[in-house]
């Protein structure tokens, strides 16, 4: 397995795999699947700030990604983003999500950011089973705050903190590393 900072060329395999998340079930709250121009956005949008990091597998194809977004726009949450990941279908329960989360974890406390936040759209036991295998803790539940396939969804909220808070300095960017 291999976790590499993704290219614009891998927005085919990544709105793939979330496709069949948005359409099918109401782990995301995203009503129809984005584009994969719309993903191809996102991914270049995060990375200029905040880490994307994808896993490959043994051919080489994309079967898990996770990323960072900032968690709130006040400035004294620049410290704080929330996290996401998402594990291909024939992938899931490999041990992928572990691996992504903690590359991401790592780059995340490099950067200067002390916690990180989860929602999970509940019920969800395989998310909240791998975002608790990694550290999180559980610390409260939107009720009823998303209406999904003709029913109302609550969400709940995980901590992790990345490192032990000290007096912080501003966060730094995330850089792509390019190779020369």
């Amino acid at each position: 397995m291999n976790i590499r900072v993704p290219t614009p060329a891998d927005a085919d395999a990544i709105a793939a795999i979330y496709a069949s998340i948005v359409a099918n079930t109401s782990i995301s709250f995203e009503l129809t699947p984005p584009s994969v121009d719309e993903m191809r956005s996102r991914i270049v949008k995060t990375l200029h700030d905040l880490p994307w990091l994808v896993s490959e597998d043994d051919q080489g194809s994309v079967d898990g990604y996770v990323y960072a977004s900032k968690h709130r726009e006040r400035p004294a949450y620049q410290w704080s983003v929330d996290v996401t990941a998402y594990v291909r279908e024939d992938a899931r329960g490999t041990g992928i999500g572990k691996r992504l989360y903690r590359a991401l974890f790592d780059e995340l406390a490099l950067l200067g950011y002390f916690q990180a936040f989860a929602g999970i759209a509940l019920p969800n036991a395989a998310s909240v089973a791998l975002h608790e295998s990694v550290g999180f803790e559980p610390i409260g539940v939107y009720r009823k705050v998303g209406f999904k396939h003709g029913a109302w969804h609550d969400v709940g909220w995980w901590q992790r903190e990345l490192r032990e808070p000290i007096e912080p300095n501003a966060p730094t960017r995330f850089q792509v590393k390019t190779s020369t």
